[in-house]
């Protein structure tokens, strides 16, 4: 078995530049190096998965003694970062995955897009025009733009609906972004960096995994080896002649 996913914390933005002169954005990502703290079987668990984290200076009276237990049975250092992420067969016969086995940013060789899993950012309170992007009120003298008006009749149904969009509490959510293409992969400092952004700030935790649904590959639009249909009916048409 092979881990699908990392651990790992979001650097920042940048861009870059492909070798048809094109920008394209893209995020930094610290992945891992990670530890595999634990493994899920089926047998003794009903499932298979593996419990990595993510390898970082940790002072040893944040560990709680359950927890030094736990990382004593495997000989892994203490983490403070933990998540439960799936185990894949691995390919051409390699070696079987095990407990405190590192887990690098080598996984994603492979891969073409990842999942990256995320917190967004926390705003507090918010009104009703940032937090579900309403138009507001009139903007002229004696108007309150903000407010976001009439949430129910009085006489039927005399009550407010359960899920009607209201000023509240905003962010602090998990927030899965899909088929993130990756841009480049640094082995040495375990770094990815994928096109577009992520949710969460700098220094935030994320969780990158390998895609589960990646996107088909458009027929026709195959990069350098694209034939242009019109170029070629006119060359068609050329020999005809």
């Amino acid at each position: 078995m092979a881990v699908t996913g990392i651990l790992g914390k979001k650097i920042g933005m940048t861009q870059v530049f492909d070798e048809k002169g094109e920008v394209h954005p893209i995020t930094v990502l610290q992945a891992g190096p990670c530890v595999i703290t634990q493994l899920k079987t089926a047998s003794k668990d009903g499932y298979d998965a593996a419990q990595i984290g993510l390898v970082e200076f940790v002072k040893e009276s944040r560990i709680t003694k359950p927890q030094k237990g736990h990382f004593a049975k495997t000989e892994a250092p203490p983490v403070k970062f933990i998540k439960e992420v799936d185990v894949e067969a691995a390919a051409d016969g390699g070696a079987e995955t095990k407990a405190g086995d590192r887990v690098l940013v080598d996984i994603f060789s492979d891969a073409k897009f990842v999942d990256v899993i995320g917190t967004s950012k926390g705003r507090g309170f918010a009104g009703v025009v940032r937090r579900h992007k309403f138009g507001g009120g009139p903007k002229s003298h004696g108007h309150m733009f903000q407010v976001q008006g009439s949430i129910g009749a009085s006489s039927f149904p005399s009550r407010v609906f359960p899920g009607q969009r209201m000023p509240g509490h905003f962010g602090v959510d998990q927030i899965t972004v899909r088929n993130l293409r990756i841009r480049g992969i640094d082995l040495d400092e375990n770094l990815l960096m994928v096109e577009g952004a992520v949710p969460g700030p700098k220094d935030g935790y994320v969780m990158i995994r390998k895609a589960v649904a990646p996107p088909r590959e458009r027929r026709g639009f195959g990069g350098s080896g694209t034939v242009d249909p019109l170029k070629a009916s006119k060359r068609a048409t050329a020999k005809r002649k």
